[in-house]
């Protein structure tokens, strides 16, 4: 299977977008700062990511290296079949799935939908869909009132979000950062990690409840 074709068990995503195929163009013709620019935009999520599966830092940084090299040995054979970065990211997740079995860190898929089974339900209303800012909130609890916005936004509650996600289950953290830091549909998020619909729900389900949960904690403890 090309690493573009969706598992049996996930949903399709969208195809490529009319400005991607114009960035596959320019990369099939060797434009180096076209390259330059798609590294800019998804290396350091691409980094975060591969630490969903590996070990150290300097694994997850040879997993990334390893998908960039990747793309460009696989960008002719690229059918648009799914969007660009659909494809870049399920590269860099089965390069980081034999790293990680090499290492001995991989999860099975089955075991997944155990994890944490009595976590506590939160509303996935109240955060924010496909936004950069994980964990960023559409209605804020009550005892949030009067705190100002450029506080919730600040650098430091952002650290101790993505400290959050970086303390996640690898797959809770997989997902969040598919979905909230990086903006993809649930389409996208399935057909990347090879999940089914159901499965992606409950494990962005449960990332945000402990995102949201450790949010809280801090806004109640820093003020």
């Amino acid at each position: 299977m090309t690493p573009d074709a969706a598992d049996d068990n996930a949903r399709i995503a969208a195809p490529a977008t009319a400005e991607e195929v114009v960035l596959v163009e320019a990369l099939r013709r060797g434009d180096e700062k076209a390259f330059a620019a798609l590294i800019d935009r998804y290396h350091s999520s691409l980094l975060r990511l591969a630490m969903s599966y590996v070990a150290t830092k300097e694994a997850a940084e040879d997993v990334v290296q390893e998908t960039w090299m990747g793309v460009l040995s696989g960008i002719d054979r690229f059918e648009a079949r799914s969007s660009l970065k659909t494809w870049i990211f399920r590269i860099l997740v089965n390069r980081a799935k034999t790293k990680g079995i090499r290492e001995r860190r991989s999860v099975p898929f089955s075991a997944l939908e155990g994890d944490d089974g009595n976590a506590a339900s939160v509303d996935p209303s109240r955060f924010q869909e496909g936004t950069r800012q994980a964990g960023a909130w559409s209605a804020p609890p009550a005892s949030w009132e009067g705190i100002p916005e450029d506080r919730l936004l600040s650098g430091e509650t952002r650290a101790v979000v993505d400290d959050a996600i970086a303390n996640l289950p690898d797959m809770q953290r997989a997902v969040i950062t598919l979905r909230d830091v990086r903006g993809f549909t649930s389409q996208e998020a399935c057909e990347v990690l090879g999940l089914t619909e159901a499965n992606q729900r409950v494990l962005l389900h449960r990332a945000r409840s402990k995102v949201r949960a450790r949010l809280e904690d801090y806004l109640g403890t820093a003020g």
